[in-house]
């Protein structure tokens, strides 16, 4: 397997850890935990009661940034599928790298929003839900790293493979 193959399945896998994350920290209610219960994007638990949480606009900001970026991430991963998978065509990872670089950007606006919502409230503990979506970032970017420089390696071998050189 060549540099751009092998850099193609690194960006898939990592690409496809991000999405599982984003996807998992978007939908649990588990992003702060505090005296008596727990709340998420959605819900708000207090005793084993559930209830849904009144329109808030940080919220909102968080919640529509975590959506598009899972979204953008799991179009990534079938777009990056395609790539990989078609041997014949010389496909252009463009798309790719754009979707994931934004989705690793709606993942730092809409977590950067929420801890700068909840970071001063006393008594209020962050939980995993919201640490997975901060693990999911890193992932997102170093995957569109990765199509990246395989796309490089692509236009390097079309510019060169014209000329009489022996290498």
């Amino acid at each position: 397997m060549g540099v751009k193959k092998s850099l193609q399945t690194g960006g898939n896998l990592l690409n496809l850890l991000s999405s599982i994350l984003t996807v998992l920290s978007t939908s649990t209610n588990y992003w702060i935990r505090q005296q008596g219960g727990h709340s998420g994007l959605w819900q708000d638990c207090t005793h084993g009661t559930c209830s849904n949480i009144t329109c808030q606009n940080t919220l909102a900001v968080t919640a529509a940034c975590m959506v598009l970026a899972a979204a953008f991430s799991i179009v990534a991963l079938g777009m990056g599928i395609r790539i990989q998978c078609q041997e014949a065509e010389s496909l252009r990872s463009q798309n790719t790298i754009v979707l994931l670089f934004l989705s690793g950007l709606l993942l730092l606006i809409a977590l950067t929003v929420y801890t700068a919502k909840n970071a001063w409230k006393p008594e209020v503990f962050f939980s995993w839900s919201y640490f997975s979506g901060w693990l999911a970032l890193p992932f997102s970017f170093i995957a569109g790293f990765c199509f990246l420089l395989a796309d490089m390696i692509m236009q390097s071998t079309e510019a060169i493979s014209g000329f009489p050189v022996c290498l």
